[in-house]
């Protein structure tokens, strides 16, 4: 087949020649095997390291420069049946060319069968519920033996007394079960049913082969005739209601009406951001902004509409369209036109190979291929924050050959095919190649197809006024969901536990049974006794029958050995708990008015024993909001700021934080005013918001305006101007008065210094067809872009080369420090390189995020040769990322420095406060994010996760082979001297100790999939058993899951989840526990997760305070439950003795049905509801009360034994003792009336036995209130009550007027006392002991608390409550002061554009013992220190900085020597660094920068 391609013309605009590399991704390997395990599907392909991941292949960008390449690729991973996870095969998708006779069946319908859009994350359905969740309760193997013994009880030969009441606890615990279930499945239903309902505007009214209308199951129709019925029936009733018209608007928004062609209608939606766009290739080519068919003609003379309205970065106001051009086109104008049209559809009714339109903020329904944008240039831009986590825009394109199809009479004329690849779970890979026959010289043609041209299910529109396009994959078959994995039905580890004790009871029980069966047997058959007197005949009729039907006789009469009424309290406990936990106003946020939901009911024992916590990053830990803070221009510091990272830097130094924290937010307040103040005064600045400054620096403004010398006058002015011109953000003008530019950008960060520009003066209006539109300090001014060479993580920079007014040809850079400054011209700037070096060192210190700007003029004759070189290298096929970085490289040499910039990544309130609070309660947290590697070492460093004295292991393996990891993996693993062996892990699993804190491994996504194999797997577990914090970067959905798996199975641990959009919903549903963030960015997790929250920082009082109380009062529940049973039910046993093992009743049989029910339930009950070892502050206050369930001490075997144990040795005293009483022969009472009989013997029993047992229990408790003490007095009383009153009717037969009769005989009062002390007695000696020789951690606590050493905790919130609360996470306002504040560092060679840079020094470790440099751990690190020379003072250094001397002092205070130490980048490195280009892998931070230097 002869397959043509076409070039792009040389008058394409400018927008063409941008390179997007951080948009574009190379394809991977195919990453998929058929439905395996996670990690299965995750270690046998690699795909491309993360340099070649953040450029596209030659096909991607092949499409966006108008090549269209000659051959698909020979390796398309299509054709590889490894690559196809479902077995589907490749899918080949036509549209409006019949589909061949070998793709049908007998009645025409297409064989091949697409999943539907309509999805499903709830477990059940209205008619499975039932049967599925019958199945899934009968799992539990106690609820089998329940029911059996039903069953058994029906067969009156085994003696039971009422079977059909025998039957009530079981069906009370599944009914109560299910209706738990069913709310729970509900709200899960009801969040699918809004996702299948959402909005989407479908192509109608034309054929779409690929599916078949009339292929729908029996079942299926059924639904829909009866849905179809009952809403006709509501339509009828509800008609005389009807609104008048309102049947014809419905009808208005699918019928053809006229429209104006030249200009985009708006689109009636008050969240859509509107554009104005007026650039299209012709007029005839505009789309309409409504959901109507194809326009009509234009009358002539119609002119444009003008509306007052948004306007964005492509509104190329006043420059005319640009000239159509003729491109190859999938339109085949020769095919008729019939009655298509966009018509409002639903996400549920999306198929395959339908046309679909997206309107801007709109979330996409399914897997699209886009065809035609909004944009001239097929551009548009996603958030995929549902996807990765990132909320920075991204770009995707539009197909060359599809941008002319714009209306439905459009795509009624296409004619092409796609050839696509089988789903599968990879997010930044996808193949496919579009084919048609070019008209009229019927030539064929082929584009490829990439991850660039295709829109995920779960992203979002931004900044595009629509796109159209065509689903490849709907429903299931979509990558989000191939990623989420499903709904799994958890169940504590308590529970999963609890069944073998159950099976140790039932053991037990079957051993008693054969006992009872041996002995009534051989005793009925021996015939020598005085059972031949009083028996007429046994039932069995021989000995081994008899034996036969006692042992079922007996299993019945032992049943509470095993105890179905546990499992009813179990349900009842944890649904109070949960109850409890949603209404802890402590944990209500209200900005979203939402409280903490628990939506699993039966796990809250859990999260007393976590003990790794897996975290996303973005909107997790952060809240995405860059803020400006400072800069250094031209040597002079600028900017005021105080961060939680300076402020812990101080509180280590010894000051007192409190109150410099004020001071410094009275001093930025005043400066605050002072700079707006200025600002207005050189220019009124229409587009400064007072309340959007973050910049504060009024020193700055006085130097603008030339107040101190004209060199910073001009360096200002400069290097404001390079943070307007080199950046890829899109302005978007809001009208108003005074009128507002908001920016979107593909990084916040980039977004945060245009706005800062805008704040002083140098605002971007917008782009025109020159370039940028600047408006600087009131004058407007146009810049032409001549070229973009963009940010990725490999080269950590970014340039604009721009053409100035002045003719001259300007490229500005900026990027990492080391980056920059190794790209310097050398031997020049040396003071201003040192300078520069020590304030932005001083930043990072900050916790702020830094950057380099500098700039090089170019001459014409080296920017012409140069931009040949560059479209060359544009336009490769092969090799075309290499060649461009390699281009770009030539050009961004012998810089000059400008400054340097430095950014707040704010984070959540709480977080730093929040995680090294959960670091003392023994928990480890593990960062599982999306984002680049730099990224989240910055947050670490920021929330407390990394600090300055850990070593920092960057697990980065560039040539993706495993040989390579693994001789990696070795040399860490001998850093600790460890091997990997299975001894190792055996020993890992026992021990729950959290490393030490001397260092943390960072892992990218690309390496993760290699130390994931099998063969290495167990060596990485244990290297990151080892290191104090472990982050895991550039990682999909499957990987968190599969970090997930690999540390809960490999480890033996209990694990936590947390995150808050749909890239985290597979580690959510693979954790032990699932938590998921309900922000204001979408409910994807939280619709999968246990528990839902607010704020990451209700996690500490999620799991320290509630997780804990559940665990321990479940635990000591469960405990009490088998001791109380064990006393009754050995009592039953004991009796049997003397009765020849019969089966007879020891005890009235109301005494059986009432024991669980009311004498013993409610102060078990309440116990595990309401009990407390110390308050919730106390809990907070003292977090390492936590670590006896992460050690599971709570709930031991041995402890199960001892209680089962004590219960037998009760049972003997409070049986026997009344024996004892009866054994020497009968005794009457007072009326002449002997009371030797079984059921008033029964009474000198069970009342001694139900108060050892309710006296037992509250001893046991921790929490002596009212309310307990009530509920086991009220409890033991109730058995007097209950045979005072019962046994006063005469329908109590034998046991009629047992209660005076036992009762006013004072052996009665006698048995009863003795028995009740020498129950307790030993329990109550032993637990003295415990507690005064052998305290635990809590009993030592608690004595605390009595002793008033816990009193400023209530002194504290009264304070709390009188003062309004600050929040912590602007720097602006007083940092909380944490217990640990560590300080951020950074390997030099993985900074991104704004990394901290970081080296220790003295001042940021604390040891209240000692000032050597320890901080309170046993790893010490000692360092001299080193004198500093001040710089020169410049002019405008003159005037007070506060903030900056603040800095300055702290630092000053102790410095190490930078060059002995060779850590992070720091000023005396980056004064040493000459030119340089190209720098090698960094594996620690321990290698010399000089060995990163090629």
């Amino acid at each position: 087949m002869a397959i043509s391609s076409f070039e792009e013309p040389d008058d394409a605009p400018p927008p063409t020649k941008r390179l997007r590399w951080a948009t574009q991704r190379v394809k991977g390997k195919p990453g998929n095997r058929k439905r395996t395990s996670i990690i299965g599907r995750l270690q046998h392909k690699g795909s491309q390291n993360e340099k070649k991941r953040d450029s596209a292949g030659g096909e991607s960008i092949g499409t966006e420069l108008g090549g269209i390449q000659e051959q698909p690729e020979e390796d398309n991973p299509a054709d590889d049946p490894d690559h196809d996870r479902d077995g589907q095969g490749p899918r080949k998708i036509l549209f409006n060319i019949p589909l061949p006779p070998e793709a049908l069946d007998e009645e025409g319908h297409p064989l091949k069968y697409y999943r539907r859009n309509k999805i499903r994350t709830a477990k059940y359905t209205p008619l499975s519920f039932v049967p599925k969740n019958l199945w899934f309760q009968f799992h539990n193997i106690a609820n089998v033996y329940f029911l059996f013994l039903i069953i058994l009880a029906f067969f009156s030969i085994f003696g039971a007394s009422n079977p059909g009441l025998n039957a009530v606890p079981l069906i009370v615990i599944v009914v109560i079960t299910a209706a738990k279930d069913a709310i729970e499945d509900y709200r899960r239903t009801v969040l699918d049913n809004e996702l299948n309902n959402l909005p989407i505007h479908r192509l109608v009214e034309w054929n779409n082969v690929n599916v078949s209308a009339d292929d729908v199951s029996l079942w299926r129709r059924i639904k829909k005739a009866t849905t179809r019925m009952i809403v006709t029936a509501w339509k009828k009733v509800g008609k005389k209601n009807e609104v008048p018209g309102q049947e014809y608007a419905d009808r208005a928004a699918d019928m053809q009406r006229p429209s104006y062609e030249s200009a985009a209608t708006r689109r009636a939606s008050a969240f859509s951001a509107h554009t104005q766009r007026t650039s299209f290739a012709s007029a005839h080519e505009d789309i309409q902004m409504t959901p109507v068919p194809s326009p009509l003609p234009r009358p002539d003379g119609l002119d444009v509409p003008e509306h007052d309205r948004p306007k964005t970065a492509f509104s190329y106001e006043g420059e005319g369209t640009p000239a159509t051009r003729d491109v190859k086109s999938l339109i085949n104008p020769e095919m008729p036109t019939g009655k298509a049209r966009f018509h409002h559809d639903y996400w549920k009714n999306v198929q395959v190979g339908d046309f679909v339109r997206v309107y801007n903020d709109d979330q996409i329904p399914a897997d699209i291929i886009i065809l035609s944008t909004s944009d001239p240039d097929g551009a548009c831009y996603v958030e995929t924050k549902n996807l990765d986590g990132e909320t920075n825009l991204k770009v995707r394109h539009a197909l060359r050959s599809g941008r002319q199809i714009k209306h439905a009479r459009d795509c009624e004329r296409t004619e092409f095919s796609i050839e696509s690849e089988p789903p599968q779970a990879n997010l930044y890979q996808y193949s496919a190649v579009a084919r048609w026959q070019q008209h009229p010289t019927k030539e064929e043609m082929a584009e490829p197809i990439s991850i660039n041209n295709l829109l995920l299910r779960g992203c979002n529109l931004r900044n595009t006024s629509w796109i159209l396009g065509v689903v490849v994959f709907t429903g299931f078959d979509t990558k989000i969901m191939m990623n989420a994995g499903i709904t799994p039905s958890k169940r504590s580890r308590i529970s999963r536990e609890l069944n073998w004790n159950v099976i140790y009871n039932f053991l037990i029980l079957v051993v008693m049974c054969l006992v009872s069966g041996i002995i009534e047997g051989v005793t009925f058959g021996n015939g020598n006794n005085t059972i031949a007197w009083f028996e007429f005949g046994s039932i069995g009729g021989s000995p081994a029958m008899d034996g036969f039907i006692t042992f079922w006789a007996a299993l019945i009469l032992f049943q509470n050995l095993v105890p179905i009424s546990l499992y009813i309290s179990l349900e009842i406990i944890k649904t109070c708990q949960a109850f409890f936990i949603y209404s802890d106003t402590d944990m209500y946020y209200e900005p979203i008015d939402y409280p903490c939901t628990p939506k699993s009911w039966n796990i809250s024992d859990d999260l007393g024993q976590i003990e790794y916590i897996f975290s996303d990053k973005t909107g997790t830990l952060t809240q995405n909001v860059m803020e400006f803070k400072k800069a250094t221009i031209n040597g002079v510091p600028y900017g005021e700021a105080y961060t939680e990272a300076q402020a812990g830097m101080q509180k280590r130094a010894g000051i007192d934080v409190e109150k410099e924290a004020t001071r410094a937010r009275e001093e930025i307040a005043q400066a605050r005013v002072k700079m707006l103040g200025d600002l207005r005064e050189l220019h009124d600045n229409p587009y400064l918001h007072d309340e959007d400054l973050t910049f504060v620096a009024p020193d700055f403004v006085t130097d603008l305006a030339g107040e101190s010398t004209p060199e910073q006058q001009d360096a200002n002015d400069q290097f404001m101007l390079a943070l307007a011109l080199c950046h890829t953000v899109i302005s978007e003008t809001i009208p108003g008065d005074p009128p507002k530019i908001e920016f979107k950008a593909q990084s916040p960060d980039e977004a945060a210094l245009v706005a800062t520009a805008r704040d002083v003066g140098y605002t971007v209006l917008g782009n025109s067809e020159d370039g940028i539109r600047l408006n600087v300090q009131g004058q407007e001014r146009s810049y032409k872009v001549l070229n973009t060479l963009e940010f990725n993580s490999t080269r950590k920079r970014m340039s604009a080369i721009i053409r100035m007014p002045d003719n001259r040809i300007i490229l500005f850079c900026k990027g990492a420090d080391s980056i920059i400054y190794s790209r310097l011209k050398p031997n020049e700037q040396a003071e201003l390189r040192k300078t520069t070096a020590e304030h932005l060192e001083m930043f990072a210190r900050e916790g702020l995020r830094t950057l380099c700007i500098a700039q090089k003029e170019l001459n014409e004759e080296e920017y012409r040769v140069w931009n040949a070189e560059h479209e060359i290298a544009a336009a490769a096929i092969q090799d075309r990322e290499e060649k461009l970085e390699a281009v770009s490289d030539a050009i961004e040499r012998d810089l000059t420095l400008l400054g340097g910039t430095a950014i707040e990544d704010r984070l959540q309130e709480g977080v730093p406060d929040t995680i090294a609070l959960l670091a003392e309660a023994g928990i480890k947290l593990w960062v599982l994010t999306g984002d680049k590697v730099e990224t989240a070492i910055n947050i670490g460093f920021s929330c407390n996760l990394l600090n300055n004295d850990m070593e920092l292991i960057v697990f980065k393996i560039e040539d993706e082979q495993v040989a390579t990891a693994e001789k990696e993996l070795e040399k860490h693993l001998q850093t600790f001297n460890i091997t990997g062996s299975d001894e190792e892990l055996k020993a890992a699993r026992k021990s729950h100790h959290p490393p030490a804190p001397t260092h943390a491994i960072v892992v990218d996504g690309d390496s993760l999939k290699l130390v994931l194999d099998p063969k290495l797997r167990q060596r990485f577990l244990l290297l990151c058993k080892q290191c104090k914090s472990v982050l895991c970067c550039r990682v999909s959905p499957a990987q968190k899951a599969a970090v997930v798996q690999m540390v809960k199975n490999g480890l033996d641990v209990m694990t936590l989840s947390i995150g808050d959009g749909a890239n985290d919903v597979a580690m959510i549903q693979e954790a032990d526990i699932g938590v998921g963030i309900a922000g204001e960015e979408g409910r994807q997790a939280v619709m999968s997760s246990d528990y839902a929250i607010g704020q990451f920082r209700f996690l500490q009082r999620l799991v320290l305070v509630h997780g804990r109380w559940s665990y321990r009062r479940l635990a000591e529940t469960i405990a009490n439950f088998f001791y109380k049973n064990i006393i009754w039910t050995f009592t039953i046993f004991w009796y049997q003795i003397f009765c020849d093992f019969d089966m007879t009743y020891v005890y009235d049989y109301s005494y059986i049905l009432l024991f669980n029910l009311a004498f013993t339930s409610l102060p078990i009950i309440f116990m595990g509801i309401l009990d407390q070892d110390v308050s919730d502050k106390v809990s907070l206050a003292v977090p390492q009360l936590y670590r006896k369930g992460i050690e599971r001490k709570e709930w031991t075997q041995p402890k199960f034994w001892l209680y089962m144990l004590d219960g037998l040795y009760q049972s003997i005293i409070c049986f026997f003792m009344a024996w004892l009483v009866f054994r020497d022969g009968n005794f009457v009472s007072t009326n002449g009336l002997n009371i030797d009989d079984r059921l008033r013997f029964g009474v000198y029993v069970a009342p001694a036995a139900v108060f050892c047992i309710n006296t037992y229990i509250l001893l046991n408790t921790y929490r002596w209130d009212w309310l307990m003490v009530i509920l086991v007095v009220v409890s033991t009383l109730l058995v007097w009550f209950w045979t005072g009153v019962y046994s006063a009717f005469e329908s109590s037969e034998y046991f009629y007027r047992s209660a005076p009769q036992v009762f006013g005989q004072p052996t009665w009062w006698a048995v009863t006392c003795l028995s009740i002390i020498l129950c307790l007695m030993p329990r109550f000696c032993i637990k003295t002991i415990q507690k005064v020789y052998f305290p635990y951690d809590i009993d030592i606590v608690r004595e605390q608390v009595r002793q008033g050493k816990f009193d400023y905790l209530d002194k504290a919130v009264i304070a709390d409550d009188a003062v309004p609360k600050e929040s912590s996470t602007s720097s602006s306002d007083t940092p909380k002061p944490s217990k640990h504040t560590y300080y951020p560092s950074l390997d030099e060679d993985q900074r991104p554009i704004y990394p901290p840079s970081v080296a220790p020094t003295a001042a940021t470790t604390y040891n209240g013992r000692s000032q050597n440099g320890s901080d309170g751990t046993e790893f010490t690190r000692h360092r001299p220190s080193l004198e500093v020379t001040q710089p020169p003072v410049r002019p405008s250094m003159d005037r007070p900085r506060p903030s900056f001397d603040r800095m300055r002092a702290s630092m000053d205070r102790v410095r190490p020597s930078f060059e002995a130490s060779n850590d992070f980048t720091s000023a005396a490195l980056l004064t040493r660094l000459e030119s340089s280009h190209s720098f090698g892998p960094v594996r620690s931070r321990r290698n010399e920068i000089s060995s990163d230097l090629r």
